[in-house]
């Protein structure tokens, strides 16, 4: 099988095919296919899981994700549509989260982010799916709030040009959070393979805290930027 279609313990195919089949993707041609799951992820909700390396499965029952989590669901939706795809690994700079993540929380995280996003395989040519984690609801508020139309980095998201960033799916690569970026790791077959070679961003007592307290203040702070749009 084509390793960029396989099922892993992450992308747990069978879990998310009713989906597929609900929704019909997989009768659409391969460009509005890609477009139909891109859509459907990106308007998800942006949000903080508790742990990077959940399930498709389980990202799709919280209904919410950022960057790590919504990769490996539109990693699943997309394999199971029966479009290959691949995992892109790099880093973050933190202040690319400067103001959803404040205060302590913000001193005390690592300069660097663990951060992924999916690429699709067409014909021989990969393109990058990155645009897909923040919700358009989520960058609306953003825009609001800061006022700011140009560059921008903050708030989760990293691009040259707020007022357009270029997150819609037209068959190139879309991107939201590339000027964050400060290291690459490259390419991986699977989530499975990226986070077995580089972990994920927290573990111990630190990750204990994120999941029970950090979390839920950057989501309810990420709740408030959304709120903002209208």
């Amino acid at each position: 099988m084509d390793p960029h279609l396989r099922e892993t313990r992450l992308l747990d195919l069978p879990a998310v095919e009713p989906l597929v089949r609900e929704r019909r993707w997989r009768e659409l041609a391969v460009s509005e296919r890609i477009g139909a799951v891109y859509d459907f992820v990106r308007e998800l909700p942006f949000g903080y899981n508790a742990r990077d390396d959940l399930p498709a499965s389980r990202v799709l029952a919280d209904g919410y994700g950022q960057c790590n989590t919504k990769t490996i669901l539109l990693m699943a939706l997309l394999r199971a549509a029966g479009v290959p795809c691949r995992l892109h690994g790099a880093t973050i700079h933190k202040s690319l989260q400067r103001g959803v993540v404040t205060g302590l929380a913000y001193r005390l995280a690592p300069d660097s982010i663990v951060h992924t996003w999916a690429e699709v395989r067409i014909g021989e040519r990969w393109t990058g799916l990155e645009g897909v984690i923040c919700d358009p609801a989520y960058l609306d508020g953003v825009r609001r709030l800061t006022g700011v139309t140009g560059e921008f980095l903050g708030f989760a998201v990293g691009t040259d040009s707020l007022a357009d960033p270029p997150v819609n799916w037209c068959g190139t690569d879309t991107a939201i959070q590339q000027t964050g970026i400060n290291r690459d790791f490259g390419t991986f077959d699977s989530p499975d393979d990226f986070y077995a070679r580089h972990g994920i961003n927290l573990s111990g007592i630190q990750s204990w805290v994120y999941q029970h307290l950090v979390r839920h203040l950057m989501n309810r702070r990420v709740a408030r930027i959304r709120a903002s749009h209208r």
